[in-house]
């Protein structure tokens, strides 16, 4: 079967993982009542919180995290392919990681993957973020088989570094996740392109859930969850920033047909880089 309805669930986290879950559970049931069999989740679902002690108080281990739990739990129930699209969690070394979880129809966990690009900028206005003061990056790209797709992941900033999206359509994924916090200022700019641009350059489908509207620690996320098709069409999107579900059909095969009319991952080719230094002199207007 490779045709299949997908869901991106828009959200709007606050500090609080329990309420957060809660939240997540109504619009995941929403998404499996509208016949969606693979439901993906935003960036930092169980929590959106800035301030350390707050981290502290919502923060736990795999093993102890109230989404994990639920996201075993609703899978399950439900029958569907659950996407966590990222919660943070405590690792062994006691360090954090900003996790995805991907949950199969029988609740078992078929995959995770840790946000390997943190989120370190300085943007206009005074707004600045340092991912990586509370995150470690992870090291490795992932990618999953379901009965109906290979999917390839990734958590919001990684949007930003193609090779990434390159790595996984290279190894067959047919469908490319980005589930994400965007900054309302990033995702006004740059949002609607660059994930159009992955689905294209790649001949893919793109999934990307996202947070949205005024959080409860200050921050501003743009929302505007999207699906997108192999052609860069979009084919689903909450074109705002409250809480809500999004769901469009895959059809695999398309992902097949854009490679084949385009073969851009066949026909790449290794090159070099040539530095040619210009001599001063040879500069128009050179100051002598």
């Amino acid at each position: 079967m490779s045709v299949f309805k997908a869901a991106a669930v828009q959200m709007r986290s606050g500090i609080d993982p329990r309420r957060n879950v809660a939240d997540m559970e109504a619009l995941v049931r929403e998404a499996a009542g509208k016949g969606a069999a693979y439901v993906q989740t935003p960036e930092m679902t169980g929590a959106v919180v800035r301030d350390k002690e707050q981290q502290a108080a919502a923060f736990t281990t795999e093993e102890n995290d109230p989404v994990v739990a639920a996201g075993t739990r609703l899978s399950a129930e439900l029958g569907i392919y659950l996407h966590i699209g990222s919660t943070a969690i405590i690792r062994p070394d006691g360090k954090m990681a900003n996790r995805a979880f991907l949950f199969g129809p029988d609740g078992e966990r078929i995959a995770t993957y840790d946000k390997i690009n943190m989120f370190d900028v300085d943007l206009d206005n005074g707004e600045s973020w340092r991912e990586s003061a509370t995150y470690e990056p992870g090291t490795a790209a992932t990618v999953a088989d379901l009965p109906f797709a290979r999917l390839g992941f990734a958590v919001c900033y990684d949007l930003r570094f193609p090779q990434l999206f390159r790595s996984e359509a290279l190894a067959g994924a047919e469908v490319l996740t980005v589930p994400a916090a965007f900054t309302r200022q990033t995702g006004e700019a740059h949002w609607h392109v660059l994930l159009r641009a992955r689905a294209i350059e790649n001949g893919a489908f793109v999934i990307a859930a996202a947070q949205g509207g005024k959080h409860e620690d200050g921050r501003e996320t743009y929302g505007h969850s999207l699906i997108v098709d192999p052609w860069g069409r979009v084919l689903a999107e909450a074109d705002h920033d409250e809480p809500g579900v999004v769901i469009a059909e895959i059809d695999t095969a398309l992902s097949a047909q854009a490679r084949q009319k385009v073969p851009n991952l066949k026909n790449a080719r290794e090159f070099a880089l040539n530095e040619v230094a210009v001599p001063q002199a040879a500069l128009r207007g050179a100051a002598s």
